[in-house]
């Protein structure tokens, strides 16, 4: 029914810049909160950054003051920027909109299937 599909990620060195995007298509009537995550190789799956609709941010301790979240409602797309990048953000980024209302008037939660993001010189 609801499809996230993220795109962007890639090879890139030590304080690089990366975009990622993640479009959600499907028969989808609103997407409140929006969410990045990742997983790193051994590592248990963290959330990165979320937003809500009406564009309320959080971040990670870790990604602060680095990564910025954002979102077209219109598109139902949401971006992360990622600038001052390091090796230890390497990881699987995951798109995750945990209730997103379609046109049955039902709630389903959807991950995307990851873009990978290696950090390296």
């Amino acid at each position: 029914q609801v499809q996230l599909v993220e795109s962007g990620g890639g090879l890139v060195q030590p304080g690089g810049s990366l975009r990622l995007s993640c479009r959600a298509s499907g028969s989808i009537l609103s997407i409140n909160a929006m969410n990045w995550y990742r997983q790193a190789p051994g590592k248990e799956r963290e959330l990165v950054a979320g937003i809500l609709s009406q564009g309320s941010t959080n971040y990670a301790d870790s990604v602060k003051g680095r990564f910025t979240i954002s979102r077209d409602n219109a598109q139902n797309t949401v971006y992360l920027q990622m600038n001052s990048l390091k090796p230890e953000d390497t990881a699987v980024y995951y798109c995750n909109a945990p209730r997103v209302v379609v046109t049955s008037r039902a709630t389903v939660a959807v991950w995307g299937r990851g873009t990978p993001v290696t950090v390296s010189s």
